[in-house]
């Protein structure tokens, strides 16, 4: 009962900030954290829908919150908005890297535009947020949390610079965790498997437009909040890294130690194609 009590109160009137925070996963680790008495920084890009959020945790939740209009592939707009909430709350307990934007098309397909589009949201978003809160995270012996994917340690077919994002975070936030050793700072790296958001809704096509197909099956899809319960909970416990439980593991052994066996196999039914379907 004792060690119940005590992890439901760690994160009372911590200052947890999460990007891409009003809707989907984002929302409900907002949510999540509000429940444990946090107190919230969210980065979104509509105001409304950001006040909208920030009076239900007021009204609901009884914590404290600020919504702000942030674009994370601005840098000096990251800084300023980090700035202010350190300046509201004092710092800067937990950054959760959450904003992220996907695409399906073949890369031959697939305009320059939208390489670019996505990596300054999904790794340099992450770039910028990190770096404009980091002396506050070791001043607080804080936490990074990063959401990564299954596509950060296998391939999927039609996502190949959402794929490219999700290494180049691992590439980045495994190198700064060992950086950050005897600082204080936790790095913790999330693959959730398919979930339901809408991120899977708003995918780009090669062109940049949103896709106005409907989201592809792909087996097993967990809910929002299953995914933000895992969080919290891996959180709690300081974790390094953690897959959901709807990623197959088949796919991790195969990817890694049988890449062929893994492209024949697995590859097109987690793509959401069947294997003699041409892509569109």
């Amino acid at each position: 009962m004792y060690r119940k009590v005590f992890a439901s109160k760690m994160y009372e009137r911590k200052v947890v900030l999460v990007t891409g925070g009003c809707a989907g996963i984002g929302r409900a680790l907002v949510l999540r954290f509000a429940q444990a008495g946090a107190r919230l920084v969210i980065f979104d890009l509509e105001q409304e829908t950001l006040d909208s959020l920030v009076q239900h945790l007021s009204s609901h939740h009884n914590v404290e919150a600020l919504g702000l209009c942030c674009d994370v592939a601005d840098a000096e707009r990251v800084e300023a908005c980090v700035a202010q909430a350190i300046e509201q709350f004092g710092g800067i307990d937990v950054l959760i890297n959450n904003a992220g934007v996907t695409h399906r098309s073949t890369f031959a397909d697939t305009s320059l535009e939208v390489f670019k589009r996505i990596m300054a949201i999904n790794y340099f978003g992450a770039v910028h947020c990190t770096q404009a809160a980091l002396r506050s995270l070791i001043e607080r012996n804080g936490q990074i949390i990063v959401m990564s994917s299954l596509s950060g340690f296998s391939p999927l077919l039609y996502r190949s610079a959402y794929n490219a994002s999700k290494h180049a975070l691992h590439g980045l936030f495994e190198t700064l965790r060992c950086e950050l050793k005897g600082s204080g700072v936790g790095v913790m790296l999330v693959c959730p498997g398919f979930t339901a958001t809408d991120l899977r809704k708003n995918a780009l096509i090669g062109d940049a437009a949103i896709s106005a197909q409907p989201p592809l099956a792909m087996g097993r899809v967990a809910s929002a909040q299953d995914v933000a319960e895992a969080i919290y909970h891996a959180a709690l416990k300081r974790k390094r890294l953690l897959v959901m439980s709807n990623v197959d593991w088949r796919a991790r052994l195969l990817a890694r130690y049988f890449p062929r066996l893994f492209e024949r196999v697995l590859l097109p039914r987690m793509s959401g194609v069947k294997r003699s379907a041409s892509h569109r």
